[in-house]
């Protein structure tokens, strides 16, 4: 790693239930001193997951941040003590009321490298079998199904624009296509 850069001194000037902000003086390859601002994030994970129907399970969810509500695929943070494989599968369950017969890793994705330590881990699911939803407290989404040529479409378009659902939607459709 000849781009590598060297911690010298790291702060917390903030740490937070679902994240941490990091200060870091870094040493540059070229030996000159950086500061580097850093989100710590546990990671989190989504799943594609088709229904019977060939039908892609969305979530429309409002996001504060952006102030709108969007569509994306299930997801959620990876909880302390919690592996990836089984934090898909529990927000799965918990967000559209079904569990997957076949649940295989789809790959990952870096939402924001340059700032972000967050990996979101990609799940493919299907064979669903419905059970109930279990939404956390405060959150407040519906479930959409919709065919994929129709979701492609709507990625491709601009409409969906959250970067996790976009990357497993053109992941998707060059692997499989619209079948």
């Amino acid at each position: 790693m000849k781009y590598a850069e060297k911690i010298r001194h790291s702060e917390y000037p903030f740490r937070g239930k679902i994240l941490n902000l990091r200060y870091d003086e870094v040493e540059l390859p070229d030996g000159r001193i950086a500061k580097r601002e850093i989100v710590e994030h546990s990671g989190g994970v989504c799943v594609f997951a088709l229904d019977e129907n060939r039908n892609l399970l969305l979530v429309r969810q409002y996001r504060h941040p952006y102030q709108e509500e969007i569509l994306e695929l299930p997801a959620g943070k990876v909880n302390a003590g919690e592996n990836h494989y089984d934090c898909g599968k529990r927000e799965l369950e918990e967000e559209t009321g079904y569990i997957p017969g076949r649940y295989e890793y789809f790959g990952e994705i870096y939402p924001s490298p340059g700032y972000c330590s967050e990996i979101i881990r990609i799940y493919y699911a299907d064979d669903l079998t419905p059970t109930a939803q279990h939404l956390d407290e405060g959150e407040f989404l519906d479930v959409v199904r919709m065919p994929f040529p129709e979701v492609l479409q709507r990625v491709l378009s601009g409409e969906i624009k959250d970067a996790k659902t976009v990357a497993a939607v053109l992941k998707y459709q060059v692997l499989y296509g619209t079948k």
